[in-house]
């Protein structure tokens, strides 16, 4: 069942409002996003972290798993991530498909509350072959995982990670209701150049393995069908020139090894769609302060609405934070100019660098408060959080508190 506003948290959940609900920066009129009301809402059993690349999914979702497991949730977080910052953040020297322990978080852990957390990285062509070798018999499963088309396709076919990434989040689903292993869990998602493939590559990909025009490319002419068989002669005739007679060799016997799973593509696309739409999940937008993150992150917003998908609200990371004092722009750089129209000595000349280090940092916090306040003028309702830049990199547990902490701050 969908939320009944896809743009909000359901009817019952409150969202906090304080003295730390307008962060420096935010429009007096974004709503603020309570990350810990989120997080420990029973009903909310997966969370998605969706945006443009390199705006700090990673971290987010890292943080915000831990975080969970700390309040007391059992988590699991699934990243998509190939630069392996998660592990290294998390103290496990490396992931793989298979979930794995944080150290120190959990029953062992002084901080978790009974909560637990695990972490993996989406190996995609494994995820492939564990779906093939589930669905078919060990026979077949071994003609198919040989195969070089299949091969090509588990490994590299566009669409294909972010399809594996919701077929191993359907796994991870399924299991953790028949063992009870999981309450939460927090998916990475790839960092598409589009804000559209990470919802369209399953039905992209299941529509492709479907294989009704491929099969009927490569079936023999038959009855009444003789003379559209001869344009597809034809057409096999081409693509044995274009691509080679051995590929479509290859392709015909994948066809013929893979043809009695096809059917289990599509229908699992669906169903993990159907997932996605359900009240259980809640996606989290991510993007920085800046003018391309902010409109992919608006494209996100406007299809998970149109797409009736749960939307729990957005996390705008990095924001510059405000100088402290309240020396306006133009009043430092007027300062400055007649400390430099003067008989400046060297006491002076420092006093007006830092005045004009200081009015850039201003503009900037203004340039990024209009961003945001374009953004909530064009999507309002949707609750907001933002994360003020760090010194230095995220790179322990300690880390990813703090930002688990300066999430939770906006509430």
């Amino acid at each position: 069942m969908s939320r009944q506003t896809p743009t909000s948290r359901p009817a019952d959940t409150k969202v906090r409002r304080g003295p730390l609900a307008t962060p420096p920066g935010t429009p007096a009129t974004t709503p603020s996003l309570d990350i810990d009301a989120l997080l420990t809402d029973p009903e909310t059993h997966i969370l998605v972290c969706c945006g443009s690349g390199g705006v700090g999914k990673t971290t987010t979702s890292a943080a915000l798993a831990l975080r969970a497991a700390e309040l007391g949730r059992k988590v699991v977080v699934l990243t998509i991530d190939p630069a392996r910052r998660l592990a290294q953040s998390m103290g496990i020297e490396q992931l793989d498909n298979t979930p794995r322990p944080v150290p120190g978080v959990g029953s062992a852990g002084d901080a978790a509350a009974g909560g637990s957390l695990d972490a993996m990285m989406l190996d995609m062509k494994r995820t492939f072959d564990e779906v093939v070798e589930a669905q078919a018999t060990p026979e077949k499963a071994k003609a198919i995982l040989e195969n070089p088309f299949y091969i090509a396709l588990s490994s590299s076919f566009a669409g294909t990670q972010e399809y594996m990434a919701m077929e191993k989040l359907g796994q991870l689903h399924r299991d953790a209701r028949a063992a009870g292993t999981y309450d939460l869990i927090v998916v990475d998602t790839p960092p598409s150049r589009s804000a559209l493939d990470f919802l369209d590559a399953p039905e992209r990909l299941s529509s492709f393995l479907d294989g009704r025009f491929i099969r009927l490319l490569l079936a023999p002419a038959k009855g009444p069908a003789k003379v559209m068989g001869a344009g597809f002669s034809l057409v096999v005739s081409a693509l044995t020139k274009i691509i080679g007679a051995q590929v479509l060799t290859d392709l015909k016997m994948f066809v013929t090894a893979f043809d009695t799973l096809f059917g289990g593509f599509r229908q699992r696309a669906q169903q993990t769609y159907a997932l996605l739409q359900d009240r259980g999940t809640a996606f989290l937008v991510v993007a920085a302060p800046e003018p391309d993150a902010l409109r992919e992150a608006a494209y996100f917003v406007e299809r998970l609405t149109g797409d009736r998908m749960p939307l729990a609200g957005l996390v705008v990371n990095r924001a510059s934070p405000l100088p402290a004092g309240n020396l306006s722009a133009d009043a430092a750089m007027a300062a400055a100019e007649k400390l430099r129209d003067g008989d400046a000595d060297s006491g002076d000349e420092l006093t007006a660098g830092l005045l004009r280090l200081h009015a850039d940092r201003v503009r900037i916090v203004e340039r990024e408060r209009t961003l945001r306040s374009r953004f909530a003028t064009a999507h309002p309702g949707v609750a907001t959080a933002v994360v003020p830049a760090l010194a230095g990199d995220v790179h322990d547990l300690d880390g990813l508190r703090r930002i688990g902490q300066l999430l939770a701050d906006q509430g």
